[in-house]
Parts: structure tokens; C-alpha cells; sequence
């Protein structure tokens, strides 16, 4: 396949896992060797037709700004495969407690199944539920799907309710819709809200302020898959670190300034 061709496939490719996504973006990232005019467009095309993926957002400023792109890109999708995320989700959360988590995330989903001391409630979001709560019993952990009527009453039962942000700026995150309603619910009935946020999901404030101005341009806000949430209503960012306040994970965000991608490119 023409690496354009290629290109092409993996932009449109929706609902496609991030890991998938950042393992064939650097393949065909790395096809333009000789052309970085080229890698360069290739990149703003897949970020055009993914805004709001941090994975991605990480993947092209990495290789952007390599002295050896190619390299880089193989190099990140590596580390991108080597998320400690999961495995310290798991071992962050207390023993015997009620969490909270929407739809399927997919680090989050690969962490609890190894707790079979929790209970889990997840929210049908994007019908998804169903899905996760087979996984999760087939591994023996208590879980139960839950309508996104009862949002309100999960969220409340709920010790620490956990959202996956598809990117982390400095003064928000996107994650999937409802998870705004239910950070707020949480806290105000005294859980604790905690944003998983694996490697590549921190970006810095250049990046984030591009994604916040074009996402959801044009759309209606309640017709949106994902939504903006405040960071006033995270307790707690989990990441490869480990279980950190907000500040210093912000801190700790490994995503280089590339302001060539900041030009809109379309596939």
C-alpha cells in the first residue's frame, strides 16, 4: 500500500484503540525519511481527523522535532506500547471500595480485571457498557452495567469514580460525554475523582489551546461524543508515575511544541 494510501486508512479509522493509532502512525510517519515537507502534512492531516487524540498530538511533536524522525517514531510507539498505566492503576486503587468508570476506557479496562476486591459501576455510555461488564465478570470482579439515567446515583455510591481524558491540558481534559456531570456528583458526595492519563496524554499549553478552540467547532455541545472538563474536578491524575496531585503530573507531560502542526491539514 501507497504510504499516502496508508495514511489515508489509519486517518479515517474511527473508534480504533490509541495504541493501534500510534502504532501505525509511526509506520507511515516513517516512509517519509526524505520528505519532511511531507511528514509534516502527514501529521497535521491525521491530527485534523483526530484533534483531540493526545497520543497523536505526542506521536508527530516527537518525531517533528527529532534529529532522527524515523528513529523516533519506532522509538515512541515503543514506549507508547510500554504504559505502566494499567499496572499502577491497579495497584493505586484501595481494597474493598466502589468505582465508578464510563463506557469502555481502555487503560482502565485493562487494570481491573486483576481487583476482584472491587465493585465496579459502568455507565452505558456509547452502548459500550455491556461489553466491559462480561470482561470484568469472567474475571470475577463484581461489576454491574448501569444506565446513563442512574449517572447521578452511581456517581454518589461511587469512592473514587475514574476518567480516561484523551488529552490533558493545563486547565482541562477531554474525555468521554457525561463524565463532566459525574466528576461534580462525585465530589459533592465526598469520592474522589481520578484522571487516568497514560503515556502521551499530557500536552502543554500551546497544544492544548489549538485542540480547545477547534473541538467541537460548529456542533451543538450536547451533541458531542466527548466533552471538556475542568480540572477543578479532578482529585487525583493516574499515569505511568503512579497515582500524582494534578500539578505535578502537568509537570511531568513529555510533549514537545511543534508549531508547524498547528496549521489545520485535511486528509
Amino acid at each position: 500500500m501507497h504510504p499516502i494510501e496508508r495514511l489515508r486508512y489509519v486517518a479515517r479509522a474511527s473508534g480504533a484503540e490509541q495504541s493501534a493509532l500510534v502504532r501505525e502512525t509511526a509506520g507511515s510517519l516513517s516512509t517519509f525519511r526524505d520528505d519532511p515537507a511531507g511528514r509534516v502534512m502527514a501529521c497535521r492531516r491525521m491530527l485534523a481527523r483526530h484533534l483531540t487524540s493526545g497520543p497523536l498530538w505526542w506521536l508527530s511533536s516527537r518525531v517533528c522535532c527529532a534529529v532522527d524522525p524515523v528513529a523516533e517514531a519506532y522509538r515512541s510507539a515503543d514506549l507508547f506500547d510500554a504504559d505502566r498505566t494499567p499496572r499502577e492503576l491497579a495497584l493505586a486503587l484501595p481494597e474493598d471500595v466502589t468505582v465508578c468508570v464510563l463506557g469502555w476506557p481502555e487503560l482502565a479496562s485493562q487494570a481491573l480485571p486483576s481487583r476482584g476486591d472491587l465493585e465496579v459501576l459502568v455507565l452505558d455510555v456509547a452502548h459500550e457498557a455491556s461489553g466491559l461488564v462480561r470482561r470484568l465478570q469472567r474475571s470475577d470482579v463484581d461489576a454491574v452495567e448501569v444506565p446513563l439515567s442512574g449517572l447521578g446515583a452511581a456517581a454518589a455510591s461511587s469512592h473514587v469514580l475514574i476518567l480516561e481524558a484523551h488529552i490533558l491540558g493545563p486547565d482541562a481534559l477531554i474525555a468521554v460525554a457525561g463524565s463532566r456531570a459525574a466528576a461534580a456528583t462525585t465530589l459533592q458526595a465526598g469520592g474522589e475523582v481520578w484522571v487516568v492519563a497514560g503515556v502521551g496524554r499530557i500536552v502543554p499549553e500551546q497544544v492544548w489551546n489549538v485542540v480547545a478552540e477547534r473541538f467541537g467547532h460548529g456542533d451543538e455541545p450536547w451533541e458531542l461524543d466527548d466533552e471538556i472538563v475542568p480540572l477543578s474536578l479532578v482529585s487525583a491524575v493516574l499515569g505511568p508515575r503512579g497515582l500524582e496531585d494534578v500539578g505535578t503530573a502537568l509537570a511531568n507531560g513529555d510533549t514537545p511544541v511543534a508549531p508547524e502542526l498547528f496549521k489545520e491539514g485535511v486528509l
